[in-house]
């Protein structure tokens, strides 16, 4: 690991030039001490690691030194597929691999086009988090993802969203970063877990009794890999696998379709509070009365679900249909009056 370091180190000083101990620290995640240690390793292996005092001083290079050890190993070559979310490398374990792969890429380009990756790191970011969300919590993710990558059978204690606890042996096919979400795709002989936030589940060609499931990586309460392998399906597309079956569980989720009567200012929060299926509802609107109102049928959730759902828009729509969702919004609304009148 320390030869790794010292690696980071004079590649950082190559790439970027001047840098302060603490500058250092903060990018390779050691002390100060550690860097102190690792300069003067540097300089008594022959490279000239110049040190400047003062407010503007540092480290950096003598001029023109370069150095050409650049070539990746399987990690760092590996890694440089999640270069787009480091936030995603750091949770599987990758974050320091992916710096070093950055570097020395860095380091092999020519001048021009280093600097121009450079820029394009200052002027580009991609946060995958949804608004207004914290990223779950993964500690199982690293083992999760050497059980996919070794394609070893996974045991994991599962707890779904309702409190109910599951064992399950998985045979775990993919990982998917939804909306900083982690999710496991597997094949499992079990019944699905009770969690409806999953993107459903198919059976797998040649076995009805095994199943493609998804699972939360946050819900799991313990996950071990074990010595067992299996064979991955040949074909298996994990983007596909991924697409249809989210598909699938929209078309469950929306239990029946809403008639609602919704101001402009409704329009406008449609597609914010309900997203595609309130895209979509737009699209197919009414003609505007005298006072700019629309007609949309959006299709919800259950009624349990929808209720809570519609309410969010509060006096900018009016539930026309089907009547007992109307009922429900309208009984609702009441209790919420009574309550706070009550106060």
């Amino acid at each position: 690991m320390r030869a790794d370091r010292l690696l980071s180190l004079l590649l950082l000083l190559q790439n970027r030039g001047r840098m302060t101990a603490a500058e250092l620290a903060a990018e390779l995640e050691v002390s100060l001490r550690t860097v102190y240690r690792d300069v003067e390793a540097l300089g008594a292996a022959g490279v000239p690691v110049r040190s400047e005092r003062g407010p503007d001083g540092g480290y950096s290079l003598v001029d023109g030194y370069r150095t050409r050890l650049t070539g990746l190993n399987d990690a760092e070559a590996e890694s440089l597929f999640l270069a787009g979310v480091p936030g995603a490398a750091r949770e599987l374990g990758l974050g320091a691999v992916l710096a070093t792969a950055q570097l020395k890429l860095q380091a092999a380009l020519p001048p021009g086009l280093a600097d121009r990756t450079r820029r394009l790191q200052d002027r580009f970011h991609l946060d995958a988090t949804a608004w207004f969300r914290h990223t779950d919590p993964v500690p199982h993710l690293a083992s999760v993802a050497r059980a996919v990558w070794e394609q070893r059978t996974l045991r994991v204690h599962y707890r779904a969203w309702n409190g109910a606890a599951a064992h399950r042996e998985l045979l775990p096919l993919g990982l998917v970063l939804k909306s900083g979400i982690w999710y496991v795709v597997a094949w499992t002989d079990g019944p699905p877990p009770a969690d409806a936030a999953r993107p459903g589940d198919t059976t797998s060609p040649g076995d009805d009794t095994v199943r493609t499931r998804t699972y939360r990586i946050s819900r799991l309460v313990h996950a071990e890999t074990t010595d067992t392998p299996f064979e991955r399906p040949a074909g298996f597309d994990l983007a596909a696998c991924w697409e249809e079956s989210s598909r699938r569980l929209e078309a469950r989720l929306h239990h029946t379709t809403a008639r609602l009567r919704i101001s402009p200012r409704a329009q406008r929060l449609l597609p914010m509070q309900f997203g595609a299926a309130g895209s979509q509802a737009l699209e197919g609107a009414g003609p505007p009365d005298h006072e700019g109102w629309v007609l949309v049928d959006l299709p919800v959730e259950a009624p349990a679900v929808a209720v809570g759902d519609l309410l969010r828009l509060g006096t900018e729509a009016e539930v026309l249909g089907p009547p007992g969702l109307r009922a429900a919004v309208a009984r609702t609304a009441s209790e919420l009056a009574e309550r706070y009148a009550a106060t």
